[in-house]
């Protein structure tokens, strides 16, 4: 089983960050390896969506129901995949008005044996990436929004 944890201090308020975070049609347009998004269900307290990572060749898809708690946390649990076992969790914990922590943690492992090490370093990779990517186009999109 793989753990990641990443978390950053952002200039923005946690019901900004959350409300990107949780913003995951948009993900195709900044995440690198996302190569697509479906939303099947969405409402104030969850959402089900299929994520599509695409990087070097390999290829995985996957859906997760998120348990939603404005602006507090997103909770990801499994639906269907290519994993043996899939849970994550986005905290923001506010640090002032415009100021919050930003935590990811995920646990994974994956199903399949030949997936496994393309799939792990793929979706490692993304993850790694995310909670960075999510800082920059925080800054982009609000900072771009409050200069106007």
């Amino acid at each position: 089983m793989a753990e990641i944890s990443r978390s950053a201090l952002v200039m923005h308020s946690a019901q900004a960050m959350y409300d990107l975070v949780n913003d995951v049609a948009s993900y195709p347009q900044f995440m690198d390896g996302c190569a697509g998004v479906e939303i099947f269900e969405h409402n104030d307290h969850s959402m089900l969506a299929r994520l599509d990572l695409k990087k070097a060749g390999v290829q995985i898809s996957f859906v997760t129901r998120n348990s939603l708690d404005a602006p507090h946390q997103i909770e990801m649990q499994l639906q269907d995949g290519p994993f043996k076992m899939f849970k994550g969790l986005w905290l923001f914990k506010p640090l002032a008005d415009n100021a919050c922590k930003v935590s990811l943690h995920l646990e994974f492992e994956f199903s399949r044996t030949g997936l496994g090490l393309a799939g792990s370093t793929l979706f490692a990779g993304v993850a790694n990436n995310l909670v960075d990517s999510l800082c920059q186009r925080a800054d982009k999109i609000l900072l771009e929004s409050n200069n106007d």
